[in-house]
């Protein structure tokens, strides 16, 4: 597969300059169109990517992490791209595993690939890894397979089928939804081990916030898994 000539990179981000121009040039070696969405950033992240050779998409405003995403595909899909590589802004995620999707999407043809960052779990901080092994397990036991790293955002995705599906979650609860979406349409979904890269950034996610929200998410997102499913 030619994935140069079919898939973008989307990377969202909010107030990442110090980590968004390497990042870009480094996904770019692999990927030419690098489609960057910056969330009513404060900082120089816009003209830093911009300058990196990233299309910019930019919300004056934050709208969440789910809303940057879903603007960076629909420009992805509007631009004639059938698939998208995701990644986070803050340079956790290496583009030398980049090739490592590829294969997989070539070998197993899923829908979806998500990054696997759970061989290396001491490394990530406690408490990204307590709340990641808690959501994975509680959306393995809905969905009836093992999920192990379902909070991680370095993914592939198929843009057609992504069209289809009811995905409308606007922050941190994306990757959740998306997950169970292609799920409960039927779609293959695969992991593949990715090294991790932690630094000193902090994480976008507010604990109390962003939970209470993950929680309201959740009740409804069991009920219309069942319903599909049914």
């Amino acid at each position: 597969m030619n994935w140069p000539s079919i898939c973008a990179a989307v990377i969202p981000c909010l107030n990442e300059q110090a980590a968004i121009e390497p990042l870009i040039v480094a996904v770019r070696r692999r990927l030419p169109t690098v489609i960057v969405v910056d969330d009513g950033s404060t900082d120089a992240t816009s003209a830093l990517a911009s300058q990196a050779g990233a299309e910019v998409l930019r919300h004056e405003q934050s709208r969440g992490k789910g809303a940057a995403l879903q603007t960076g595909w629909r420009r992805a899909r509007d631009r004639g791209f059938h698939w998208t590589l995701t990644l986070d802004g803050d340079g956790q995620h290496s583009s030398g595993d980049i090739p490592a999707f590829f294969h997989c999407a070539e070998q197993k043809w899923p829908a979806l690939v998500v990054g696997d960052r759970m061989a290396q779990v001491a490394e990530m901080p406690w408490l990204r890894r307590f709340v990641n092994r808690w959501m994975s397990r509680r959306l393995s036991n809905l969905t009836g397979r093992t999920l192990p790293d379902s909070q991680c955002g370095f993914r592939l995705m198929n843009l057609d089928l992504w069209s289809t599906l009811p995905i409308k979650a606007e922050h941190f609860e994306i990757e959740s939804e998306v997950l169970l979406a292609f799920l409960a349409g039927g779609h293959a979904v695969e992991f593949v081990p990715i090294r991790l890269i932690y630094k000193s950034e902090q994480s976008k996610i507010h604990p109390l916030r962003d939970t209470l929200r993950w929680f309201r998410w959740w009740g409804r997102a069991k009920r219309r898994f069942q319903k599909a499913r049914s």
